[in-house]
């Protein structure tokens, strides 16, 4: 019987590794054809980075509901829900007509990769003895090491040939497949509970982390430099409502779920956070998810704007660093499983660090060779820090609060990733038109706008060099129990 339930459990693993592959996948296969979608649907930078903030907001956003789902509902009826999302938003961007249908394709996208992510993180912390979970993260770090490498090289040869729209159509069978598999494959591994779900939460949620997004994407929108000042301050009044409105909503959200967490009715129980390492754990997290999702995007727009790359080309030079990752992931999880996360993760925001340094000093006469060091350094350094983090925060809660974690984890992810995203943008588009006013060329006004990006990265990175100091390896007996009934 123990076997039996040793196959299924290895089986169910591996099929959620599957289809994550495909959902991260769709993820990153749009930074090279960021610029083909800008002069195809007639949008600027600003407006075109929202197909990738708006795909992690609405991730920020789902993602706590998925706490409640984890507990409420059994994972098939889970996996075959997200799927069937992620099939049908991949489908409505293959024949979007519009930017704001592609957009909304996205939202849809997203709201099945929300699931997918957490549900697999669950799975296995339920599924996977603890002396193993090192090891087990690593083979899930080569799955999720992989489909990025592979995403800007697949759609830089589509584009290379094909429209942005075969992006969709290459993904959608894909994902019928997983879907299908799914279906007949996947089995019930865990115990629903009948738990509410609370409305307010919800909505408190969407306008915290929405309000917070959005006022971080109009950062330097002041209007035209020959402005009025109250024409300025006019501009600028949106960011700041939208700010206010989104440290308000998280605000009260936060407090409405430390009433509610005392019944065990929180959206998102932020008990999980009086592990002093869980909150190390994810503090290095945020800060290397805004770096890093910030750098994603602006690497393959230096290397078509400035340099003159092809998209295959500036995907080819993405491979490499991707695959090492992949490489490294499962000798990262056995060092883990051996040593705990200090000897990696210290040295590895390190190299992070000094990376997103190097990446500082690009101009327009930067070697495309020099890009390729520097994200393979960029790479060796995230392959020796996801995987420890992940453990570690996840390990370091009772298994009570499995799944509000994992959402935990899942959401402060994506929020850092928007936020890095709509700021390192917002930065290279400010400074681009500063030097554009001032007469530069648009491949110098490009190079310094991004240059200014990469250093706002650099210097953000530096603090999770700090925060690595306090990451250790989870105790035997993790905090965070619910209260006693």
């Amino acid at each position: 019987m123990e076997q039996d339930h040793t196959a299924r459990n290895f089986r169910v693993i591996w099929l959620m590794l599957a289809a994550t592959f495909v959902v991260i996948l769709n993820e990153t296969i749009m930074g090279v054809a960021l610029r083909e979608l800008m002069l195809d649907l007639n949008v600027d930078a600003r407006a075109a980075q929202w197909l990738t903030t708006a795909f992690l907001l609405t991730m920020a956003i789902v993602i706590p509901i998925t706490g409640f789902l984890l507990q409420r509902f059994h994972t098939r009826p889970i996996f075959i829900t997200a799927m069937s999302l992620f099939s049908a938003g991949t489908l409505l961007a293959a024949l979007a007509p519009n930017f704001e249908v592609l957009l909304g394709a996205r939202v849809v996208q997203a709201s099945g990769t929300a699931i997918m992510i957490p549900l697999l993180m669950t799975t296995i912390m339920t599924l996977v003895p603890v002396a193993q979970r090192g090891r087990t993260m690593g083979n899930v770090s080569i799955v999720i090491s992989v489909a990025p490498a592979i995403g800007p090289t697949v759609s830089g040869i589509i584009l290379n040939a094909l429209s942005w729209r075969w992006m969709f159509w290459i993904v959608l069978p894909i994902a019928l497949v997983m879907l299908v598999i799914g279906i007949r494959r996947v089995e019930n591994v865990t115990e629903p509970e009948r738990v509410p779900l609370d409305v307010t939460s919800v909505i408190l949620s969407a306008f915290g982390f929405g309000g917070l997004i959005y006022g971080l994407s109009r950062i330097g929108e002041s209007g035209p430099e020959d402005a009025t000042a109250a024409e300025q301050a006019s501009a600028a009044m949106p960011m700041v409502i939208a700010l206010v409105v989104g440290a308000l909503g998280l605000g009260l959200f936060v407090w409405r779920q430390l009433r509610l967490q005392r019944r065990d009715r929180a959206l998102l129980d932020l008990r999980t956070f009086r592990s002093s390492n869980f909150s190390a754990s994810i503090a290095v997290m945020v800060v290397s998810m805004a770096a890093l999702f910030g750098t994603i995007i602006l690497l393959p727009i230096f290397m078509q704007q400035v340099l003159g790359l092809e998209p295959v080309q500036a995907g080819l030079l993405l491979l490499p660093g991707g695959l090492l990752m992949g490489l490294l992931a499962p000798f990262v999880g056995r060092l883990y499983d051996r040593f705990g996360p200090k000897p990696l993760v210290i040295p590895g925001s390190i190299i992070v660090s000094a990376a997103l340094w190097g990446f500082a000093m690009v101009n327009e006469s930067t070697s495309p060779y020099y890009l390729l060091g520097a994200h393979l350094l960029l790479s060796l350094g995230l392959a020796t820090l996801f995987t420890p983090l992940f453990t570690s925060a996840l390990g370091s809660v009772n298994p009570h609060l499995y799944a509000h974690a994992s959402a935990t984890v899942g959401t402060v992810q994506q929020v850092a990733g928007a936020a890095g995203t709509a700021l390192f943008v917002t930065i290279m588009s400010t400074m681009s038109a500063t030097l554009s006013s001032e007469g530069a060329s648009g491949a110098v006004a490009a190079a310094g706008g991004i240059q200014t990006a990469f250093v706002g990265g650099a210097l953000i990175s530096m603090l999770a060099i700090v925060g690595a100091l306090f990451v250790r390896k989870p105790a035997d007996a993790p905090v965070g129990m619910p209260p006693a009934h």
